[in-house]
């Protein structure tokens, strides 16, 4: 159980990092010296990195749920 904790913790954290570098690339939150501070391969990379968030969530639901049966 401890790692299902860990996998669902860490794509927790993954997912707000996305978030907050898909922000960053719509200029929205961050400093304006920041290289990715209104850039748009940012936007992008941070949705990619939001969606292995969720599937690391999901993989520890997943293996949970599993191995209550």
């Amino acid at each position: 159980m401890k790692a299902v904790k860990s996998l669902v913790i860490i794509g927790a954290i993954v997912l707000i990092f996305g978030i907050i570098f898909h922000l960053q690339g719509h200029s929205v939150i961050g400093p304006q010296s920041s290289f990715m501070y209104s850039n748009p391969d940012w936007v992008t990379y941070g949705i990619e990195i939001s969606i292995v968030g969720i599937i690391i969530i999901g993989s520890g639901i997943g293996i949970k749920i599993i191995k209550r049966n």
